[in-house]
């Protein structure tokens, strides 16, 4: 059974991603800046490329009491690891995301009036960044990261960097119509040599 994000939960306020609204309070036009350093709770991104686990987030967010809840706006910058989709080179890519993310009051009208997925909400005056953050960095980072635009990739035959492999780098190929023939040819022929022996045998008599 699916578990629905909005369920009711205990939020641990010590998280790297969870804030604290008490200091904003519910006064609408009350504010508060946020900026610090934390670890990423776990691997945020792609398949290819993602903020590694741990790896820092820096955080530069802004709390902003409204009427309904709690306006969060501002950047997450963090350092992104992959490998290249071309030739499968490690690379490294700083990645920054712009969030601008409204935490609906448990009791307000955006709460009675939409569906529990269509907006994120205050628990116990505790605000978890980690879904928006991670859904912000997965759709900034490339889907095919490249180490360069200029990355030639790998050899289709031998699998070497193009970048790092001999000029004119090449193999000869056989059109595989004709690799049955070549084989044929090309290989010792059982009948010439059954002959050969015969007139060796009878030259030697």
């Amino acid at each position: 059974m699916a578990v629905n994000r909005h369920q009711a939960t205990h939020l641990d306020a010590s998280a790297p991603l969870v804030l604290d609204t008490r200091e904003v309070g519910r006064r609408p036009g009350t504010m508060r800046t946020v900026s610090r350093s934390v670890g990423a709770p776990s691997r945020t991104g792609l398949d290819l490329i993602a903020v590694l686990e741990g790896g820092e987030l820096e955080l530069d967010l802004r709390m902003e009491s409204v009427v309904e809840g709690v306006l969060v706006s501002g950047t997450v910058t963090a350092e992104a690891s992959g490998e290249c989709s071309r030739c499968l080179e490690p690379l490294h890519q700083s990645v920054q995301v712009h969030l601008t993310e409204l935490y609906a009051y448990p009791n307000s009208a955006t709460v009675k009036t939409t569906e529990e997925d269509e907006v994120r909400r205050v628990q116990d005056d505790l605000i978890d960044l980690t879904e928006a953050v991670t859904e912000a960095i997965a759709l900034e980072l490339p889907l095919q990261p490249l180490c360069s635009e200029e990355c030639a990739g790998l050899c289709a035959e031998c699998g070497v960097r193009l970048a790092i492999a001999a000029p004119g780098h090449g193999h000869e190929t056989i059109d595989p119509r004709w690799a049955a023939l070549s084989a044929k040819f090309d290989g010792p022929s059982t009948e010439n040599s059954t002959e050969d022996g015969a007139l060796t045998s009878i030259e030697e008599k």
